[in-house]
């Protein structure tokens, strides 16, 4: 069963440079910005992400110019932060939700890596359970520890960032289940804007 939860607009201001090295990796991977947050806010844990290097806001003389939309103003151009928009379920801060952007950057660089190991918590259902390591250890060597390859990393995040329908939306029941609806549900206009 699915629960509907309602997601928040979130703007991330950061850098340019920053901004354009994240809608890249989204770009390479096939997914967009927010799938890449997800992937690093399911698996890492909070303690390591609220740890990890904040890239920080961006510097007074960095804007990106854009066209106002609405209002009185429509038509005119305006010198704003450079961000990055992503909807995530709300109660994150800006900062951390940088900082897990920080993450995907780096792991996809080589530059970090993460190591899982068995946790000490036994299930009741004798289930093996894999935790990510807390130390986050830099490895200059770009190898990933514990006995995973690169391969298998790109396989557990092509997994963690799937895409639900290669052939993309042909019918109503597919839209519904990319949106995280039954397909008996007829979820009211707010209700999908919300997701």
């Amino acid at each position: 069963m699915t629960i509907a939860m309602k997601k928040q607009s979130y703007t991330i201001p950061c850098s340019s440079a920053f901004r354009d090295i994240v809608i890249k990796l989204a770009e390479d991977r096939s997914v967009n910005v927010a799938d890449l947050v997800r992937s690093v806010l399911l698996v890492v844990p909070e303690d390591i992400i609220k740890r990890f290097p904040d890239p920080g806001e961006p510097e007074a003389g960095d804007r990106e110019k854009t066209i106002i939309k609405t209002g009185p103003s429509k038509g005119r151009p305006w010198r704003r932060k450079p961000r990055l928009q992503v909807r995530l379920t709300p109660g994150y801060e800006v900062p951390f939700v940088r900082r897990a952007f920080n993450i995907a950057v780096v792991l996809d660089d080589n530059l970090y890596s993460i190591r899982l190991q068995k946790s000490e918590t036994v299930s009741n259902y004798d289930l093996p359970k894999l935790k990510i390591d807390a130390a986050c250890a830099l490895d200059n060597n770009s190898n990933i520890k514990s006995g995973l390859d690169l391969k298998q990393m790109h396989e557990i995040i092509a997994a963690l960032s799937f895409t639900p329908l290669p052939e993309g939306l042909s019918n109503k029941i597919d839209a519904l289940h990319v949106m995280g609806f039954f397909p008996s549900e007829r979820p009211n206009k707010a209700i999908v804007q919300s997701k």
